[in-house]
């Protein structure tokens, strides 16, 4: 990809993003964490919150993370790549992810743990050893979930020989086992596993997703595998063990999987130039038609509000737990109504940001 074709399109995406941070309703998750959770991402939106009015107040650290981690991801890339070409090319890629876009629009911990892992990487391959322990104690107290990350650097550091990567992750395992933190496993065997191939064709776009899948095994088998593979492979594969008896969250993996971007195009670029310009171009054709699908998913998403006011069947789209109490408080406060009871309990803390309260704790 050029340079200057990446530059064009750079601020229409930036624009995008800020179009739906200000726009788009509290979401349900939102609403959990203004006011029932006490998270790092619940602590930026109460202070985000009066900075700047509106949705954009909750969410501006976010967008602003998720920018920062498009440039975390460009010079990860830049030192992946030999071509800059490439670089821009995968973190074209990388942004218009219907997971980047999301995250980087609605308040969520996994925005803030991406540019983390992002930048333990980037540090890491520069041997700017210094630094990393300040990110893995970050990661420490942020993302309980931070438990798959710790794994995936013992595992390498293992293999790779590199005795204070191992020992570094292997004493935050075991402080993770002492205080009993990190992904809380349970449950019996249920329907979750084929739940959990849902949101990583939600997160990465179905075709981009299969690619996803199919990089992380060729790499298993033959390929070279570096420290994002171990970090990704790692968290992709604990998220399908526990789906098996768990309902497992995206915000949980997807900081540890996005990174992949970068291995899928390089395995793609592989694949391609090993052969002559004649027997390329099956290769061309599947990567145009991926990529259109992710141009689609991504499109899908910032459009979500026209599709939504424009379907038929509104109780079927994605968007209905966003705007359903969005709408609800509009047509409540127009008949001057200011109660309302639901049974569902972020619905109702969704309404108690519009200024609708519950009725029953009226009387």
């Amino acid at each position: 990809m050029k340079k200057q074709y990446f530059l064009l399109l750079l601020p229409f995406y930036i624009f995008a993003v800020f179009y739906l941070a200000i726009t788009t309703p509290l979401s349900p998750h939102e609403a959990k964490l203004l006011y029932i959770s006490h998270n790092v991402a619940s602590v930026l939106m109460h202070w985000s919150s009066g900075l700047l009015p509106g949705f954009i107040g909750l969410r501006i650290f976010f967008v602003l993370l998720g920018f920062l981690s498009i440039w975390f991801f460009y010079k990860l890339s830049r030192r992946h790549f030999e071509k800059r070409g490439d670089a821009y090319l995968a973190t074209f890629v990388f942004m218009l992810l219907p997971g980047i876009i999301t995250a980087s629009t609605l308040a969520n911990v996994g925005i803030i743990v991406l540019p983390l892992v992002l930048l333990f990487i980037l540090l890491y391959e520069e041997k700017k050893m210094i630094f990393l322990p300040f990110i893995m104690l970050v990661l420490f107290f942020v993302h309980e979930a931070s438990i798959l990350f710790f794994v995936a650097l013992l595992l390498y550091g293992i293999i790779y020989k590199d005795k204070r990567l191992a020992i570094a992750a292997s004493a935050f395992l075991l402080v993770f086992i002492y205080l009993a933190k990190g992904i809380a496993i349970g449950g019996r065997p249920s329907g979750h596993f084929a739940e959990i191939f849902g949101l990583y064709a939600a997160l990465f776009s179905p075709l981009v997703f299969l690619y996803f899948f199919y990089t992380m095994y060729r790499i298993l088998l033959r390929g070279k595998k570096n420290l994002i593979w171990y970090i990704s492979f790692t968290a992709f594969a604990f998220s399908l063990l526990l789906s098996i008896r768990q309902r497992i969250y995206l915000t949980d993996v997807a900081p540890y999987v996005l990174g992949a971007v970068l291995l899928m195009i390089d395995q793609y670029n592989q694949s391609l130039r090993v052969r002559l310009p004649q027997f390329q171009t099956w290769y061309r054709r599947g990567f145009y038609i991926v990529t259109a699908s992710l141009i689609l998913s991504a499109l899908l998403i910032i459009f979500h509000k026209v599709t939504y006011d424009m379907s038929s069947n509104p109780q079927k789209h994605f968007a209905k737990r966003i705007y359903q109490p969005y709408y609800l408080a509009k047509e409540l406060k127009s008949k001057n109504r200011h109660c309302y009871d639901t049974k569902n309990q972020r619905e109702r803390y969704q309404l108690r940001y519009y200024g609708i309260r519950s009725c029953r704790n009226d009387r």
